[in-house]
């Protein structure tokens, strides 16, 4: 069997811990796989903790300090020798034989280099989680959605999405990646910090001609929003500013120089909203987040092989126009056909 480290970057996440550590372990007895828990300068005792209570079956990596998301997981994945990684949130309660498929599935197909399990919410177990649900896409301005989660429309998991797909990313809640192809990218691009990292690695991935897939077959659980709120103004900052980022980094110069003003100005426009709604720390997080991608634009480099691609999980048009056209009851089977 290969060897899967399914590592978690641990931030002051002690409470999850005890509550899905031992879960995880039951649940994970798979031939190869082992747990690593890379602990990004906790001060809430999770590491003495793990130390007395998991000393044996569970390996700990302490950083030191918070390094982010993605500088937590590039250091600890330089760490870590296996054939697969599984990025696996803290926060998240994996469902009896939720590995299997995915080491299986990978095996079977050496073309696929990320895939990611089927994510629900763990406060109600019969819907989608926001951050993954049943696959990531994308459409053509770059904002990001999922197959059971259209911008803030989550569905019912009815069994309607449980078909294995090629996607266009993978959830950072629950991402398995091939350690070999994690390295060859450079990991994760550091000056994200967090949020959205992982849509530019699929991205980067894609470019080189891999794929990225759901296997619905295994399902896990997300809190979500464990370790930064959603309605967070650092959180919302970003998402906006890396957002630019991904798009300047991956997209063909003559499309980036024609998408670019446009999502300024969407963003712009957002930003007033929030400004007349009277949530001035939201306008100034947009505000920040134009300004820091001014600068970090000109120290990213651009990924190789972006006109060569022809890439799979794109909306063929606007999801934020097809959502509100279609009076927020918008559903990805309405829209799949238009999906390359």
């Amino acid at each position: 069997m290969p060897s899967t480290a399914i590592v978690i970057l641990n931030w002051n996440g002690k409470n999850y811990l005890e509550r899905f550590l031992d879960i995880l372990i039951e649940r994970s007895s798979l031939p190869g796989a082992f747990v690593v828990v890379a602990d990004n300068g906790s001060t809430d005792g999770s590491v003495e903790w793990l130390k007395e209570n998991f000393n044996e079956n569970v390996r700990v990596i302490e950083m030191g300090y918070n390094h982010g998301f993605t500088g937590g997981y590039n250091i600890a994945l330089a760490m870590v020798e296996s054939d697969y990684y599984i990025l696996l949130n803290s926060d998240v309660e994996v469902c009896e034989g939720w590995l299997e498929p995915l080491v299986n599935s990978m095996e079977n197909n050496k073309e696929v280099g990320i895939c990611m399990p089927k994510i629900k919410s763990a406060f109600d177990k019969d819907s989608f989680e926001y951050a993954g649900a049943s696959g990531g896409f994308i459409d053509l301005l770059g904002y990001p959605f999922c197959r059971g989660r259209i911008l803030s429309n989550i569905e019912r998991d009815c069994a309607q999405y449980n078909s294995d797909l090629e996607i266009f990313w993978a959830s950072g809640a629950a991402f398995m990646v091939r350690s070999s192809l994690f390295h060859s990218l450079g990991g994760f691009d550091n000056k994200f910090f967090a949020h959205m990292e992982e849509i530019d690695l699929c991205w980067r991935a894609k470019l080189q001609g891999w794929q990225v897939w759901v296997y619905p077959d295994s399902q896990v659980y997300h809190v979500g929003g464990g370790t930064l709120p959603n309605n967070s103004p650092g959180k919302l900052f970003l998402n906006y500013r890396n957002n630019l980022l991904m798009l300047y980094k991956n997209l063909p110069s003559g499309t980036l120089c024609l998408l670019l003003p446009v999502r300024i100005f969407l963003d712009w426009v957002s930003a007033l909203l929030y400004l007349l709604q009277g949530q001035k720390p939201f306008f100034d997080s947009v505000v920040r987040a134009h300004k820091e991608f001014m600068v970090l634009r000109k120290e990213v480099a651009r990924s190789p092989n972006r006109k060569s691609a022809k890439l799979s999980g794109i909306y063929k048009g606007s999801i934020v126009l097809t959502f509100f056209l279609s009076f927020k009851k918008l559903k990805f089977i309405n829209i799949g056909q238009k999906i390359s």
